[in-house]
């Protein structure tokens, strides 16, 4: 298991798309949630995954995580388990400052939200900002995609 520090933010224009190095369309549900723990299934182009996270204990910085690539047919099985609106949404990777950036374009319930999270070695870690971030929202937990599958955007 590792320890993934990620900070998230909106992201305020489509710059991002220009900048993007390479997208894929994901989808992705949550076979089981509690207490701040998830468990995923995710199709990434033609591959599965399967990751499990833990409560984060610092306010959404950092938590636990551990991921297992899986057959894609076995993903789209155990997406069948999940609770419905499956997240979609295309993700961009964008290089900057030595960074890459992890740009999502949500759609569906969630249409009109763009986040980017960008992923540390360290909590302190320096970054320099893509001009396509807005305002942070790292551990506000609406915008975790476990929240958005059960209280989509669309009903802010």
């Amino acid at each position: 298991m590792s320890i993934e520090i990620e900070r998230k933010f909106l992201v305020t224009d489509e710059s991002y798309k220009a900048m993007a190095h390479h997208s894929d369309r994901i989808a992705q549900g949550y076979i089981c949630r509690q207490g701040g723990n998830s468990t995923r299934v995710r199709v990434r182009g033609d591959k599965g995954y399967l990751t499990i996270k833990g409560a984060s204990p610092d306010g959404g910085l950092s938590r636990y995580e551990w991921e297992k690539e899986i057959p894609v047919g076995e993903a789209w099985e155990l997406m069948k388990l999940c609770p419905t609106p499956i997240i979609d949404k295309t993700r961009y990777l964008v290089d900057f400052g030595g960074h890459t950036f992890e740009v999502d374009e949500f759609y569906g319930d969630n249409q009109g939200l763009v986040v980017a999270e960008i992923e540390l070695t360290t909590p302190d870690e320096h970054f320099e900002k893509p001009p396509f971030l807005g305002e942070e929202v790292t551990g506000d937990n609406r915008y975790y995609n476990s929240s958005l599958s059960r209280f989509p955007y669309k009903c802010w």
